[in-house]
């Protein structure tokens, strides 16, 4: 990149930040994070060709994450790192050798901006907004683990109650690889609540929680993390009021399990997924 390229990048970044940053103790035994959090696009996209109506919809960002990840770091008192471009963008959970890092068609819908997007255009993307949002994330958690208090990274996303015509039966889902410390005590946790029942929580539903090069498994499962994916139905917290509620109750049941120092200590217990050598968490910037 030439240094004109590299001042345009550079100005555009500051008036297009791609994190947003929720301070909090580092050894609050947790980093959360939302992979999908905007559905904003920068200027110069010139919204990717779509309307505001498609950009509202689950294809631009989770609806409702965002506001539930901002409650639950305040609730634990712990850092959020949450993105603030739309995964139309590019897609912060993705791997940088993922297919659908920068998609062209997204739940039926095409997406005009995206068709012509080249190598060279993601990686364009990648600098700006991909390795800001994971190199951040790396930074937190290094920082944190250095307290001597392993975080256990906790990542908030939403789904859709129907996806290509078939309806979702599951609340609230958690996704995770081979480290069970956090997932399993709070599913058990989950499904005696007096709303929900064990049908409704999701055990690796509705996705599996092993794909490589996604966060967690570049940034927690590289590491020996504890970690959990938390995926929550888009109609329950599409209202900030059920956000929040959401938000407080995930923390209540979350905090008997993260004061257990074993269950967040760095372990390496493998994983499904087969990660790139480009997608492996890189360690954190010096500040």
């Amino acid at each position: 990149m030439d240094r004109a390229a590299h001042l345009d990048q550079k100005a555009a970044a500051s008036e297009f930040p791609a994190i947003e940053a929720v301070p909090g103790a580092l050894d609050a035994k947790a980093l959360i994070i939302c992979d999908h959090a905007a559905n904003a696009i920068p200027p110069e996209y010139d919204m990717l060709g779509l309307s505001r109506e498609a950009l509202e919809r689950h294809i631009a960002y989770d609806i409702g994450a965002a506001d539930v990840t901002r409650v639950l770091a305040a609730e634990l008192g712990a850092p959020a790192v949450l993105s603030t471009f739309s995964r139309l963008i590019i897609d912060p959970n993705r791997g940088l050798d993922d297919p659908t890092l920068v998609m062209r068609i997204s739940d039926g819908a095409i997406v005009p901006g995206n068709a012509y997007a080249d190598a060279r255009e993601i990686d364009r993307r990648a600098a700006r907004f991909w390795d800001p949002y994971r190199n951040a994330i790396a930074a937190r958690a290094e920082a944190m683990l250095a307290t001597g208090e392993p975080p256990a990274v906790v990542s908030i996303h939403s789904f859709t109650g129907v996806m290509r015509g078939v309806p979702r039966p599951w609340k609230i889902g958690l996704l995770w690889d081979r480290d069970e410390r956090i997932p399993k005590p709070l599913i058990e946790a989950l499904a005696v609540e007096p709303d929900l029942s064990a049908d409704e929580v999701g055990d690796n539903e509705p996705y599996a929680g092993a794909l490589p090069g996604d966060t967690i498994d570049a940034i927690a499962t590289s590491r020996g993390l504890a970690n959990a994916l938390i995926e929550i139905r888009q109609d329950l917290i599409a209202e900030k009021n059920d956000a929040i509620a959401w938000a407080k109750r995930i923390a209540r049941l979350l905090r008997p399990i993260l004061a257990e120092k074993e269950a967040r200590a760095p372990k390496d217990l493998g994983s499904r997924a087969k990660r790139s050598a480009r997608d492996r968490g890189k360690p954190a910037p010096a500040t």
